[in-house]
């Protein structure tokens, strides 16, 4: 099942279109949240603090990948708000062609450099080797991160949000039932949560390729669509690379927060990771909304309806900071009872640490929610080098901000961090989101095109499409101006 976005009331289509979403991102944290809570439970703090000190290290390459592969599916979207079937299947065999090469030479760089990464960042001595198991495994599985991410974003382009929810729970309970076989039957420890976890990606991967093979026409493709033309190529990765390396930036500023956190020993690394779970649940409403505007904009984008996307912001700004503001109370009120899940109540130090990282991020939830708004949808209108930049930001302030308040304010400084860092990411994305749509969709002359269900004709709507279009994006009937043929 396809949707199109390019018509309908935009919050009710944002709102469906983010539901499932949301789902699938919850579970998708389940992953690291199963092998987090059964780590934690059966093998003991140490274990949590070294599969927890990896996070940081995993999102510099997964990081990588996820961008790479929501941006080559931005290119998709668009050829699909505009109508361009052949274009759509093109620019999917391209997705698949250079996803796989950057994923082969990624997992081999990765596994090589997985100990000295980790040493670099001064992890503690007695949580090393188990942190080095657990994350060389990860690491393997990079390619089954690539095959479900790719075709999840492929299919999110076209509007479908639904199917990769189903296969997601689906993996999820497999990942929970395998950690529990791995680490208590087979006693593999750590690596038994590693291994888990990719089989369940990899799964989930193959259940949507099944599916696309079964039910997606639109992508169901042929040997001439994997002709990989130097254009093509270049146009698609003009928009994933700068998706990637954004993701891999703000990773490096999470790598110098988990270096500051290995300095404050144990203790501070497992409240850290414990709060971290919460605080990636919470903050799902908030990314869901974000990842469902670079859809809702590529698509409408590429029909040519600029003042569409206008609405669409602002009334998806209404409804995930909304949501920021009730996630920020449950973790203000709440946080210390959601970390001992993780941990036991017997952990007091590690249960108040982590209070304090959920009270400190959870007050500025807001600007997370304009954060991610701003970000996806400038990536879905195709500005990948705005949110590149913001991201520079962003390791700056995270970069200069750890350390320094760290060493004021101990652990404390280093949850501070994390808002700081939104607030300089969030100011660029800001003023070039409103200027790169004022040059768009000027107030003066709205589209005519966006009143749909107000009885205007399709002759104006078709008129007004192909003048925008002739205007921002090159049309697919084009094939000397397009790229993707």
């Amino acid at each position: 099942m396809t949707r199109n976005m390019t018509a309908g009331n935009p919050a009710k289509l944002i709102l469906i279109f983010t539901f499932p979403l949301l789902i699938g991102n919850i579970f998708q944290q389940f992953y690291s949240m199963a092998d987090t809570l059964i780590v934690g439970r059966t093998i003991g703090v140490n274990a949590l603090a070294a599969v927890g000190c990896t996070g940081s290290i995993s999102f510099l390459i997964l990081g990588f990948v996820s961008g790479l592969t929501s941006g080559f599916s931005i290119l998709t979207a668009q050829r699909f708000g505009a109508g361009d079937a052949d274009g759509v299947k093109k620019s999917f065999a391209a997705g698949i062609l250079l996803s796989f090469a950057i994923a082969l030479v990624l997992t081999l760089v990765s596994v090589i450099c997985t100990r000295p990464m980790l040493q670099l960042l001064q992890t503690p001595p007695e949580i090393l080797d188990d942190a080095e198991a657990y994350l060389r495994i990860i690491f393997i599985g990079i390619p089954a991160s690539v095959l479900f991410n790719l075709l999840s974003s492929i299919l999110r382009a076209l509007g479908n949000s639904k199917m990769p929810l189903y296969f997601l729970i689906a993996a999820c309970l497999i990942n929970i039932v395998l950690d529990f076989v791995f680490i208590l039957n087979f006693h593999m420890g750590v690596a038994g949560a590693g291994w888990a976890t990719i089989l369940s990606q990899l799964l989930s991967g193959l259940f949507c390729l099944i599916y696309i093979g079964k039910k997606v026409p639109q992508l169901l493709l042929c040997r001439g669509d994997f002709r990989l033309r130097r254009d093509n190529a270049a146009a698609h990765l003009k928009l994933a690379l700068p998706m990637a390396f954004q993701m891999s930036i703000i990773a490096i500023g999470s790598l110098i927060l988990q270096f500051v956190l290995n300095g404050l020993g144990a203790v501070s690394v497992a409240a850290y990771t414990a709060a971290q779970k919460i605080d990636s649940i919470a903050t799902m409403p908030m990314n869901s909304f974000g990842a469902t505007m670079a859809t809702y904009a590529a698509q409408n984008y590429g029909a040519g309806k600029p003042d569409r996307i206008r609405r669409g912001v602002f009334q998806c700004i209404l409804m995930s900071v909304g949501f920021a503001l009730v996630m920020g109370m449950v973790n203000i009120l709440w946080g210390s009872r959601l970390a001992a899940i993780f941990v036991g109540n017997g952990e007091t130090q590690v249960l108040a640490l982590a209070e304090d990282y959920l009270v400190i991020n959870g007050a500025l939830y807001f600007v997370l929610a304009l954060l991610f708004i701003y970000r996806f949808t400038l990536q879905g209108l195709g500005r990948g080098v705005v949110p590149t930049v913001a991201g520079v930001m962003e390791l700056i302030m995270r970069g200069v901000g750890a350390p320094v308040l760290t060493g004021i304010l101990g652990f404390s400084g280093a949850c501070a961090s994390n808002p700081l860092a939104w607030i300089g990411a969030c100011i660029p994305l800001a003023a070039a989101y409103y200027l790169t749509i004022r040059k768009i969709a000027p107030r003066g002359n709205r589209a005519q095109n966006d009143r749909d269900g107000e009885g205007l004709s399709n002759v104006r709507i078709n008129l007004f499409s192909s003048v925008w279009l002739k205007k921002h994006l090159p049309l697919p009937g084009r094939a000397r101006q397009n790229p993707l043929r």
